[in-house]
């Protein structure tokens, strides 16, 4: 199917909604029995999704979905669609200076009507100040009804899935069937893969192939762990563009709860571009964009909170700004019972310094051992013992650090050295977001500390992203990882028995 240009998609939405506005308005029985076609509409991932969660019709969850995001609209155009499609934001309102008949009667001609006589009183009870000039009926209907359902059908357009506070509220603990519950911070954006046959040079191009598909260390983090069948939120930003919607089409088949993604309606999603040579090597080059970025508002949605209290894993990179880290980190510590957390920390930050007052909340520090001593940058450093003892000294309870396929463990009860597993690529991309999840699949199944054994699951779960595709895609199950550490423990054991078999 061809994908419908991000232009064509909000002029085909807004022709539609200012269309079923008249008459009665927007209803579920109008859209039951209307000759306009509403397919656009009801094929928005926001609206199947809330027919999904609730068990209503999809015609039945075009309204509840229109009437939240349109509360994301600017004073103004908030009002007029309000009106024009009897949208009721303001049924609640009565007594308080607003004709509810009128503002909502059965006649589209009356309800501006009552817009416009009612239109100072409407602004200031919305703290409007100054209030707009008031249109004419005529002005309304030529120009601002344009420009209020053109911002309307954009922030639709993007199939975002914003938060819908109509719907009835899905607990975390309830993400799915799944066991557990794991929340993860960082980035979705599409990943842009290069595969080439060299790193190009002054010299010399390159010749290879392009690919692109959703990534980001947040993003496949919380595919790994969802691969696993744990229950997943990712608290994220995304675009509202065509990439914006499909990170979340992408993410919402993988199983991950959307509710904590966050779309800046007409900002570009992320972008990252990924050069990766036959042997596996890579680099990488990230697009950033400070409006698509959670901000510390955010983190204080109920939703974001309830998702934390029952998270029984929080799943933390430092893609997100420092503030937001260091926000997340002081909440959790002072949760009770406080979920274990498991810190990525790259990109690395400029100042890691600030973070050193929470790593008392940080319970596993994953990452290459470039990562870890970034996190050290005025401390002298011999080895990489140094940097798990100095890191552990500032309250961090368990180091892995992992690179090459193999995990070496430091913590009070585990001291372990992992490195049986096959290494056939120099390095992948998605490693790490491998091990994390499946360390996080661990915490959500033992009711013990965690040993070495565990450290070795989640090691093996490195192996299958050997690959040169999509870093997602290549997020093994519970079934592959389950093989390969049976495969390779039988090797050791053959290996053992031969070495002590009399010649």
């Amino acid at each position: 199917m061809a994908t419908v240009p991000q232009d064509a998609r909000v002029a085909a939405i807004r022709s539609i909604l200012a269309r079923l506005g008249k008459y009665a308005g927007l209803s579920a029985e109008r859209l039951r029995h209307t000759e306009i076609d509403a397919a656009p509409l009801l094929e928005l991932l926001s609206v199947r999704r809330y027919a999904r969660r609730t068990g209503v019709t999809v015609e039945e969850s075009i309204l509840p979905v229109v009437c939240e995001v349109a509360q994301w609209l600017p004073p103004t155009d908030r009002l007029i669609v309000d009106a024009v499609l009897s949208l009721g934001l303001f049924r609640d309102r009565s007594g308080v200076g607003v004709d509810i008949e009128r503002l909502y009667a059965d006649n589209l001609g009356e309800r501006r009507e009552a817009l416009t006589e009612q239109w100072v009183g409407l602004h200031t009870l919305l703290d409007v100040d100054p209030v707009p000039e008031v249109p004419t009926v005529k002005r309304l209907r030529t120009v601002s009804e344009h420009n209020a359902f053109t911002a309307l059908a954009g922030l639709l357009a993007t199939d975002s899935g914003y938060p819908m506070a109509g719907a009835p509220a899905v607990p975390a603990t309830a993400v799915s069937a799944r066991r557990g519950v794991v929340t993860v911070f960082g980035d979705a954006v599409i990943d842009h893969l290069y595969r080439v046959d060299t790193f190009p040079s002054a010299e010399n191009a390159a010749s290879g192939s392009f690919a692109g598909h959703p990534g980001g260390k947040g993003l496949n983090r919380a595919v790994a762990a969802a691969r696993l069948d744990i229950g997943v939120h990712l608290a994220c930003a995304v675009g509202g563009d065509e990439y914006g919607r499909r990170i979340l089409e992408y993410i919402d088949g993988e199983g991950v709860n959307l509710e904590l993604v966050k779309v800046v309606p007409f900002a570009p999603s992320l972008v990252t571009a990924v050069v990766i040579t036959p042997n596996g090597e890579t680099r990488i080059i990230g697009c950033r964009d400070t409006r698509v970025q959670l901000q510390d508002e955010d983190l204080h949605r109920p939703e974001m909170r309830a998702a934390l209290e029952a998270s029984d894993v929080v799943i933390l990179s430092f893609e997100q700004p420092p503030a937001v880290i260091e926000q997340v980190l002081s909440t959790v510590s002072q949760m009770r019972p406080k979920p274990p957390v498991i810190v990525c920390p790259t990109p690395p930050m400029a100042v890691p310094q600030t973070l050193y007052q929470f790593l008392g909340a940080v319970d596993y520090l994953v990452g290459a051992a470039e990562d870890l001593a970034a996190l050290l940058p005025n401390a002298p450093v011999e080895s990489n013992d140094d940097i798990a003892r100095m890191l552990r000294g500032l309250g961090v309870g368990t180091i892995c650090t992992v690179e090459n396929f193999q995990c070496v463990v430091a913590s009070d009860t585990v001291q372990e050295v992992i490195d049986h597993f096959p290494q056939v690529l120099k390095a992948s991309v998605g490693a790490a977001a491998a091990f994390t999840g499946a360390l996080a699949y661990r915490l959500v199944n033992c009711e013990t500390p965690l040993i070495a054994d565990d450290y070795v699951w989640a090691t093996a779960a490195m192996t299958p992203t050997q690959n040169l595709g999509a870093v997602a895609v290549s997020m093994p199950s519970v079934a592959e990882i389950d093989r390969i550490v049976r495969l390779y423990a039988r090797a050791d054991n053959d290996t053992l028995n031969a070495d002590v078999t009399p010649k």
